[in-house]
């Protein structure tokens, strides 16, 4: 597993979404009361981007069908979404969010 640098800081808004990208891969970037957290950006009920939906606290309401995940591990929290979407560990580094991921298949 690797850290991969996104995004800068900057481009995240206060309590707000971005959209990133690590190893070929779309990451949704949340920031929540200064701490910085990350998930695929795919909905896995509705195959949204979840960075385009809307960010209440900790949880994030996909913009297909309004079903909301915790953004800090992935879970479903409403439905209609019963499977989680994958989260992963972020860090933040010289004004960056980096997050960590394994590598790309060969």
């Amino acid at each position: 597993m690797n850290w991969i640098k996104t995004i800068e800081t900057a481009a995240v808004d206060a309590d707000g979404i971005a959209s990133a990208t690590a190893n070929g891969r779309r990451i949704a970037v949340y920031a929540v009361d200064g701490t910085y957290f990350a998930t695929s950006d795919i909905c896995t009920h509705g195959q949204a981007f979840l960075s385009d939906g809307y960010l209440d606290g900790h949880l994030i309401e996909c913009p297909l069908h309004q079903g909301l995940f915790d953004v800090r591990t992935g879970a479903p929290a409403g439905a209609p979404c019963t499977q989680p979407v994958r989260s992963f560990p972020v860090k933040v580094e010289d004004g960056f969010v980096h997050i960590q991921v394994e590598e790309p298949a060969a």
